[in-house]
């Protein structure tokens, strides 16, 4: 018989896949607005160049330092949630076989089945058992801190440095509809790319991406030039 393969699922993706879409849109929305305001606010080259890597330095650690305390907040849940399950485990062995036995009749098992998958899992892995059944905890989707804030810290990073390339090489005049046009391709991109890893329609996550995108940065252009009419 041939050997059946693995079904590989896109859930295992979810983690890292998160992290890194937030940070790589925030890296191009957010530096390229920041170019393309001070730039409307006839700023000099050198200024838009300084508040663009500024952009792209705080960013970096404020998106790190963001999904390092947002993850790591879930991870204390599901370490309290453990915790609580080993005691309970502790001391009401058998109200737990109960309570997970009834999981599975929930889930449209017979009671006497019910009862003897429950009776295995415990007598396996008591903790594991409740952890992924009553919990919803498994090791796949697991919160991963460390892992979140260095995707989410090197994506933005990759993601600001488009922008701010473009306008470091590009003359003042063509400044403001090249780097917002380029930021919208890449925008496009990235929302295509990861509708197409986690499974959903392409052209639905690159027009997301892009309207969005565009709305951030034709509003922040026209604070810029608002305010440098005003100055």
């Amino acid at each position: 018989m041939p050997v059946r393969q693995i079904e590989r699922h896109r859930t295992g993706r979810t983690g890292w896949l998160r992290a890194a879409v937030l940070g790589a849109n925030d890296g191009i929305l957010s530096t390229a607005s920041l170019v393309l305001g001070v730039a409307a606010a006839n700023g000099s080259r050198s200024g838009v160049l300084v508040a663009g890597v500024a952009g792209l330095v705080a960013g970096t650690m404020s998106m790190a330092a963001g999904e390092y305390v947002s993850v790591h907040s879930q991870k204390d849940t599901e370490q309290a949630d453990l915790a609580l399950e080993r005691a309970e485990l502790r001391t009401d062995n058998s109200g737990e076989h109960k309570e997970l036995a009834a999981i599975y009749v929930g889930r449209g098992l017979d009671p006497a089945l019910a009862q003897q998958v429950a009776d295995q899992l415990m007598a396996h892995d008591a903790l594991g058992a409740h952890s992924r059944d009553e919990l919803g905890i498994s090791e796949t989707l697991r919160a991963r801190p460390i892992q979140a804030a260095l995707t989410s810290a090197a994506s933005f990073a990759v993601g600001a440095a488009m922008p701010l390339l473009a306008a470091a090489v590009l003359s003042a005049s063509s400044l403001i509809p090249v780097v917002c046009g380029i930021s919208l391709v890449f925008l496009a991109i990235l929302g295509g790319l990861a509708a197409r890893v986690g499974g959903a329609s392409v052209i639905t996550g690159a027009m997301r991406v892009t309207f969005w995108g565009a709305l951030a940065m034709g509003l922040t252009a026209g604070v810029g030039a608002l305010f440098g009419a005003v100055a």
